[in-house]
């Protein structure tokens, strides 16, 4: 362990040499790469730093013991020896957490995808209350949300919506909201006072740079049409919505939210190539997405991962049992309780993958 801390170290001094360089400041996507490494790792070497400062001062705390006959010397040198073992104490777990590899995508925007499942009507009216919910989280944490697509029902639901998240760590904070979001609930339209059960899928994807998915213009079919709005009437006049076909993979991505044909081009390109970047990550990357699933899923759109209950105000995450009495407050946008738990147990299990490899 101790090996490892003392590389990272060395090349958290490394990367802020570069950054001195002026080669490297004219380059502004490796100085954004660079100043997101080191903010990984400035954590880490700081309590890398503190563990290193403690254990020599414990040494010299021990030589003193030895060394000293005095009684009130012995006595403050046995408080400082006590201090400084709770100190190391504190530290190693987070020497440990610190040393689990990051995943490169944490601090990426993200694209997010709702649609409604099972359920008819009241599926897309709970599409619409698990938007409103991310929405208003993302509100809270200072992010831009930046609608790329909706289709609306006539009574307010939402059939599907597809949005740009954008920000520091929105991948990070709600990657694991990835799967099928359940609800049980009596819908007004119901007089006899049962209890409906209905569902949505939710996809968070990770945004994809340029550099990283490269797309070829004759891959590409791309057609425009006339924004619509809700019941079909036209909301402008010209062809500024857009429908872009990847011929390869047949993906079709489609932006009416501006109206500038440019920008909607712009903003659907964002999402396919966050959708290939998806799927190339998935082939890529099946071993690491394998151990994940083992204690928080696999975030596949197939799985059952939370369920929404209105009658008990309750919310429930299957993935790690845990069940909060506050469903109010969670559709509200207090969603940080729910990820920071899903983020401690994926720390957890990778920690115990670490240790045993």
């Amino acid at each position: 362990m101790f090996e490892k801390l003392a590389t990272l170290a060395t090349e958290f001094a490394e990367l802020n040499e570069r950054l001195t360089d002026p080669s490297v400041l004219d380059d502004h996507a490796e100085v954004r790469r660079i100043s997101q490494r080191i903010a990984q790792l400035r954590p880490v070497v700081e309590a890398w730093e503190q563990w290193r400062r403690a254990s020599t001062e414990l040494e010299e705390a021990h030589a003193l013991l030895d060394e000293t006959s005095d009684p009130e010397m012995r006595a403050l040198a046995e408080d400082e020896i006590r201090t400084l073992r709770d100190t190391i104490a504190e530290l190693e777990p987070l020497l440990k957490q610190a040393l689990i590899p990051a995943d490169p995508e944490d601090e990426k925007s993200a694209v997010l995808e709702i649609r409604a499942g099972t359920g008819g009507e009241e599926a897309a009216l709970f599409a619409a209350d698990l938007y409103r919910m991310y929405v208003r989280y993302a509100e809270s944490r200072g992010w831009q949300v930046e609608e790329t697509e909706r289709n609306e029902t006539g009574l307010g639901g939402l059939k599907e919506v597809i949005a740009l998240i954008e920000g520091p760590s929105v991948y990070r904070r709600l990657k694991f909201e990835s799967g099928v979001h359940r609800v049980q609930r009596i819908p007004e339209t119901e007089s006899g006072g049962r209890i409906h059960t209905s569902a949505c899928t939710v996809a968070v994807l990770p945004e994809a740079e340029e550099v990283e998915v490269e797309i070829n213009d004759q891959d590409l079919r791309i057609d425009t049409y006339r924004a619509q709005g809700a019941g079909g009437q036209h909301v402008n006049k010209t062809e500024s919505a857009v429908r872009i076909t990847h011929i390869p993979t047949g993906i079709v991505v489609t932006c009416q939210d501006e109206k500038s044909q440019h920008k909607n081009r712009a903003k659907a390109l964002k999402v396919l190539r966050a959708r290939l970047y998806e799927q190339q990550a998935a082939q890529l990357h099946g071993e690491r997405a394998e151990a994940r699933r083992g204690m928080v899923g696999s975030g596949d759109r197939s799985e059952r991962i939370r369920t929404y209950n209105f009658p008990q105000n309750r919310v429930t995450d299957h993935r790690i049992n845990l069940t909060l009495h506050k469903l109010d407050a969670i559709l509200s946008g207090e969603l940080d309780e729910l990820i920071d738990a899903l983020l401690a147990a994926d720390a957890a299990e990778r920690l115990r993958a670490e240790e045993a490899s």
